[in-house]
């Protein structure tokens, strides 16, 4: 969240100060002016982020302000703040088009998060935009690198469900581009123009996740001290993607079923329902019906997530894609990082396709960035890659890198590989290379015959 600016309007100088070093410690660029009026003047002289502002001010209060924001259809997200008494004042803002409110008094944890997750939501408004700035004809595809037939498979089954509401369920091991494929559903959708909500069900604790995801209304529980929308009001119109699925808490697999069935949610606190229309993208890395078998996994949420299923394939099974995807992340490594690289040197290519990339295309992303700062030249060389990457091509690496632990077995192997090595650099002299390996002419006979070694 670099380079962030926020406007703080209030007509008093100690609220002004303490919030403009507050924030301002936080590395946001901060700037404060004392009522409306001039308040919109700065929002119309330059652009800000984010606005914090009084409710009741002398000249202009903060709903005359959110007026003249909508009027004028100022890009901005808006804060209001209310002293005690006139939380009306502060529910009509939000009514007006402000994004949260915060009572006065406030704490400074308070105050931090809140702007926290308004520079979020901005951004993630803005990156919506951004994507939609970006459509071409397929460009809900563009981010989704690879001519492999695999590859193709999944441009032409996103292309062809995009239109429809039906929910879908991604699968793939990490690093695939699940995401990038639910990006994808939803920028060819009709959908395209509303928000794109995500979310990994295993990153958050199982006690926050309904209230996340359903919202909560104040009184709900011990910390609920206002009403919330949850992620699926959020993404009302648009699309919800729910990442590690397979992560769902029991008790949230029944609600998101009742969700699936009835187009509808209850908020944790509240009797009432409310309609949604909301697409379901769901995604995972387990396997789902492994885990209905073993009870993990609600068998009826499964057949509703998959209506239809798409299944990304892992970078070893498309490794003729790497080239394309190298280009690709030079090319936005370059744009990036004001960098001139123009490719990559055949040792270094050979190196990348003899991978096996157990991080898939995300593993190579980072692979590649690396090499773009590292190169020294206009092409990133074998040395400029990681060394793992480079030892993978090393049998002895890779012998002690595995999974094997028999001493007998794992001597047995690299004997034979230094036998091969050593014929190999002797040109097939075994006397020579009995004399590399330090050990007799008919001890080298022997085990020629034991490896089934013939050079």
């Amino acid at each position: 969240m670099d380079d962030i600016t926020i406007l703080v309007i209030d007509d008093e100088e100690s609220i002004r100060h303490m919030l403009t070093m507050l924030l301002g410690a936080e590395d946001w660029k901060v700037v404060a002016v004392e009522d409306g009026q001039e308040g919109l003047k700065e929002l119309l002289a330059r652009s800000y982020d984010l606005v914090i502002s009084d409710v009741r001010m002398p000249e202009m209060g903060g709903l005359e302000l959110l007026a003249e924001i909508d009027e004028r259809e100022i890009d901005t997200t808006v804060i209001v703040m209310s002293a005690f008494g006139n939380r009306e004042l502060a529910i009509e803002a939000l009514k007006a088009g402000a994004y949260d409110y915060i009572d006065k008094p406030f704490q400074r944890d308070e105050i931090l998060l809140t702007v926290v997750k308004a520079v979020e939501r901005m951004r993630l408004r803005r990156e919506n935009a951004e994507l939609r700035r970006q459509v071409k004809d397929h460009s809900g595809l563009d981010r989704l690198v690879g001519q492999s037939e695999p590859m193709q498979e999944v441009f032409r089954l996103i292309e062809k469900v995009a239109d429809y509401k039906s929910t879908v369920l991604l699968t793939g091991e990490s690093g695939t581009g699940k995401e990038l494929a639910a990006r994808a559903l939803h920028e060819l959708s009709p959908r395209a123009d509303e928000s794109f909500v995500a979310i990994n069900c295993g990153a958050i604790p199982s006690n926050l996740l309904e209230s996340e995801l359903f919202g909560h209304v104040k009184g709900a529980f011990t910390d609920a001290s206002r009403d919330k929308e949850g992620l699926f009001m959020a993404a009302d119109g648009g699309t919800l993607f729910l990442d590690e699925i397979a992560e769902l808490p029991h008790e949230l697999q029944i609600k998101l079923l009742r969700v699936l069935q009835e187009d509808e949610i209850r908020r944790v606190g509240e009797s009432t329902t409310h309609p949604i229309d909301v697409r379901i993208i769901a995604a995972t890395l387990h396997d789902l019906e492994a885990r209905v078998e073993d009870d993990q996994f609600r068998e009826d949420l499964f057949y509703r997530l998959h209506v239809i299923g798409i299944d990304l394939p892992p970078l070893r099974e498309r490794l003729d894609d790497i080239p394309l995807l190298v280009d690709h992340f030079i090319g936005l490594q370059n744009q990036r990082l004001g960098t001139n690289i123009e490719g990559v040197k055949p040792e270094a290519m050979d190196t990348l396709q003899n991978y096996r990339w157990p991080g898939n295309v995300r593993e190579l992303h980072n692979c590649i960035e690396r090499g773009v700062v590292m190169a020294s030249g206009s092409r990133i060389e074998r040395t400029d890659l990681p060394v793992a990457i480079r030892n993978s091509e090393d049998p002895v690496h890779e012998l002690f890198t595995g999974d094997e632990l028999s001493i007998k077995k794992l001597s047995a192997e690299l004997e034979r590989i230094l036998i091969t090595r050593a014929l190999t650099k002797t040109e097939g002299n075994r006397t020579h290379a009995a004399k590399l390996l330090e050990i007799s002419h008919r001890a080298l006979l022997y085990k020629l015959k034991d490896y089934d070694i013939d050079l």
